[in-house]
């Protein structure tokens, strides 16, 4: 699928910088007076190491999207935590009152997002702030974040809108599409480094198919439909 292996390499980098950071520490460890604080120290940071490096790998994780079939769905654009739903306004793209959908990506999550629906991306919008726990809704006001915005071919006609919000761990969004691009369901389309947040904004016309504190998987729960 497109942009597979893109969360495999930010894995990768990190990895390799962790390593550099290791090998630096642990030369220092040359500095100790005694042999054995040296060969625990260096076991120390081995282990720590070993961790980061079995976490780091979890995180990344990138399933391919089993995307249900079918037209005139949404759905969900990241793993995690439905926390809210309701109304809001959003000016940039969706023009005013819409229907929100927040979910809540913890750092057990995948944090690769899928399209959730078909059609191009009409706006990338990157916007700094703050860095507030996205265990709070309000981070999704406060905090940094991208606004993707994309004019859907399937829902036709539609405008659907998700906002991806860093946390308090999290502090970079990775896009891997470009305004003006098409997207198909399902495609891969950014990544959140460590927790973070999703919001989907939806015409008032969408019909609603999750519940709040339902666990949605990115790519494949449909959030909504139209008729």
């Amino acid at each position: 699928m497109k942009h597979s292996g893109k969360a495999r390499n930010a894995a990768s980098r990190l990895i390799l910088i962790s390593l550099v950071l290791v090998l630096v520490i642990d030369m220092a460890a040359f500095l100790l007076p005694s042999p054995g604080l040296r060969v625990a120290f260096e076991s120390f940071t081995t282990v720590v190491w070993v961790a980061f490096v079995i976490f780091t790998l979890y995180f990344f994780r990138d399933p391919d999207a089993r995307v249900p079939a079918g037209s005139n769905l949404v759905i969900a654009p990241g793993h995690g935590k439905v926390d809210v739903i309701g109304t809001t306004t959003e000016n940039d793209f969706m023009g005013g009152e819409c229907q929100r959908i927040s979910i809540f990506l913890s750092v057990i999550d995948v944090h690769v997002q899928n399209a959730p629906v078909t059609g191009r991306l009409a706006l990338s919008k990157y916007t700094k702030g703050q860095y507030l726990n996205a265990m709070k809704a309000e981070s999704a006001i406060h905090n940094e974040n991208l606004l993707l915005g994309f004019d859907a071919t399937d829902p036709r006609g539609q405008k659907i809108g998700i906002r991806l919000i860093a946390g308090l761990i999290a502090r970079r969004i990775v896009p891997f599409i470009t305004q003006g691009e098409e997207v198909v369901r399902g495609d891969r389309i950014s990544l959140i480094q460590f927790g973070s947040r999703a919001d989907i904004y939806l015409p008032r016309s969408a019909k609603i198919k999750v519940q709040l504190n339902d666990h949605v998987v990115g790519g494949e729960t449909v959030l909504a439909t139209f008729d």
